[in-house]
């Protein structure tokens, strides 16, 4: 069977099915080809919007790289029209992480495709496309992060572990429970206790957004991490664990990506892909 992705591709393959696209400027054939028009020497994406060329001065190609070995140059307007298109894309996508936010308990992908308005297949290619992150992953961190409130006091629930539980989206105990040391880094009753028996190793980088705490201050950063823990062993100053910290942020930094949306949302993004490439380091990795 073809996979969604395939069976997409395969929807522009025709001549005829590719200009019925660039007539309803199709977001979703945008990355799949390209069409030239002969009269004028340039070739567009799908969505330009630039005035349509007569059909049969039209000619198609799979990447711009084909139209531009067989002589033809980018529009103009390309420029102005992936700003607009950036701009376009950064809004949908914000608004399906609200969307996630505000939500009860996370909706799925077909629910989010259908409330911005897209198919599922391209919403789930631009929202990863903007974030790093899968629908599901966005979720998964926002709800991490209501957690914390809600464990630390800060949040609405301020009682039992079970009841934060419920109170960040979690449907039952036992979902919590499967994941939950990997989102706290460290147990769930230890958490609300200031850190108890539990050790901390921590480092202070710069990147464009923070990793884990966020602020300008090193110290105040470091007084902020043991105000909140003050029974962990807090462990700072290892070389080798700073340069760890700075290789992953290193990694993850993409300064491009999500660059149009909302400093929230590229904030939360940010934080879950830091935490999903420090866990998938070995444990007993050097440091």
């Amino acid at each position: 069977m073809k996979s969604s992705a395939n069976r997409r591709k395969a929807h522009f393959t025709t001549d005829d099915t590719r200009w019925a696209t660039v007539q309803a400027r199709d977001p979703a054939a945008d990355g799949q080809f390209v069409y030239a028009v002969k009269t004028t020497g340039i070739y567009c994406r799908p969505t330009s919007s630039a005035r349509l060329p007569k059909r049969k001065n039209v000619k198609f190609f799979e990447t711009p790289q084909a139209a531009e070995a067989a002589g033809y140059r980018a529009s103009r307007r390309a420029t102005a029209d992936q700003t607009a298109a950036a701009v376009q894309r950064a809004t949908l996508i914000a608004s399906a992480c609200h969307l996630i936010e505000q939500a009860e308990t996370p909706p799925n992908l077909e629910e989010l495709a259908a409330q911005v308005g897209i198919s599922t297949f391209h919403f789930h290619r631009v929202f990863k496309a903007e974030t790093g992150l899968t629908p599901k992953a966005y979720a998964s961190a926002f709800r991490a992060r209501r957690l914390r409130e809600e464990l630390d006091g800060s949040g609405t629930c301020g009682g039992t572990i079970t009841e934060a539980i419920y109170g960040a989206g979690f449907n039952s105990n036992s979902r919590f429970y499967e994941t939950s040391e990997a989102r706290l880094g460290m147990r769930p009753r230890d958490y609300p206790d200031g850190g108890r028996n539990a050790e901390i190793h921590f480092a202070v980088g710069q990147c464009s957004l923070g990793a884990i705490l966020l602020g300008d201050d090193p110290d105040k950063l470091v007084r902020n991490l043991q105000d909140r823990f003050p029974k962990a062993r807090l462990l700072g100053g290892d070389d080798g664990f700073e340069q760890l910290i700075a290789q992953v942020v290193g990694f993850i930094e993409a300064p491009v990506r999500g660059l149009h949306l909302p400093l929230d949302v590229r904030g939360t993004a940010f934080q879950e892909r830091v935490w999903q490439a420090l866990r998938e380091i070995p444990p007993g990795a050097p440091r």
